[in-house]
């Protein structure tokens, strides 16, 4: 790849929202690095992108060696964890919550973030990058049922605070896309009809908007984004 173009790291990218990020990043012409479980669809998003392709669990520390071999000594504008576990589906009360299904939730969604980060931050420092750390509504809302992957997404929001604070060369942003019809939400309200939610695609041009503008580090909602026509 030439080395003049722009580079991403985009986890989670084989669907939903990951997968609608790397393609619009791959028509404007960023080398990626995507990262995703399910290594058939994963392999459909590298043929449309060209990207260099990972297929396994952010939170398996092997696949992490690779991502850092991936990204090497280059420079990295780019790090979206988007990756994200969702947890028992129907979503359980804290009361009955499995603690090992919470333990993994814990890993996906707050453990390998933080890791893919200490691995990238380098790269990211040579090129005053970005990282943008996918959150939700349930980081701040007390809703029954989403405390194993509310209370996750309020960690990885506080790790990417204090990041922020941390490398005020970079941009930090924690970054809620709202309430999307993707597979994840499907499985928090099994067997309902999620017809009404806005398509991952639908998102995305809020999240351009933020990596054009580079506003200072902070939590971002794709809703309050104003997005020119």
């Amino acid at each position: 790849m030439p080395e003049n173009k722009r580079r991403a790291l985009v986890t989670g990218a084989s669907a939903g929202f990951g997968r609608a990020v790397a393609l619009a990043l791959a028509e404007r012409d960023w080398e990626l690095i995507i990262v995703a479980r399910g290594a058939d669809r994963l392999e459909r998003v590298r043929a449309a992108t060209g990207a260099h392709a990972i297929a396994g669990d952010v939170a398996d520390p092997a696949v992490r060696e690779r991502i850092a071999h991936a990204i090497g000594s280059r420079r990295l504008e780019l790090v979206l964890n988007n990756a994200s576990a969702l947890g028992p589906s129907p979503l359980p009360r804290l009361d009955r919550y499995p603690l090992d299904e919470l333990a993994t939730v814990l890993a996906t969604n707050v453990i390998a973030p933080l890791a893919i980060l200490q691995l990238s931050l380098p790269a990211l420092r040579i090129a005053g990058g970005t990282v943008v750390d996918i959150s939700s509504d349930a980081a701040v809302g007390g809703y029954e049922g989403w405390g194993g992957y509310g209370a996750s997404k309020a960690a990885l929001d506080q790790l990417t605070n204090v990041l922020a604070a941390e490398n005020p060369t970079l941009r930090i942003y924690s970054f809620d896309p709202g309430d999307m019809r993707t597979e994840m939400h499907q499985a928090a309200f099994p067997g309902e009809d999620i017809s009404d939610r806005p398509e991952p695609e639908s998102v995305v041009p809020a999240l351009l908007h933020l990596l054009d503008t580079r506003p200072p580090s902070g939590r971002y909602l794709a809703s309050e984004t104003r997005v020119a026509p």
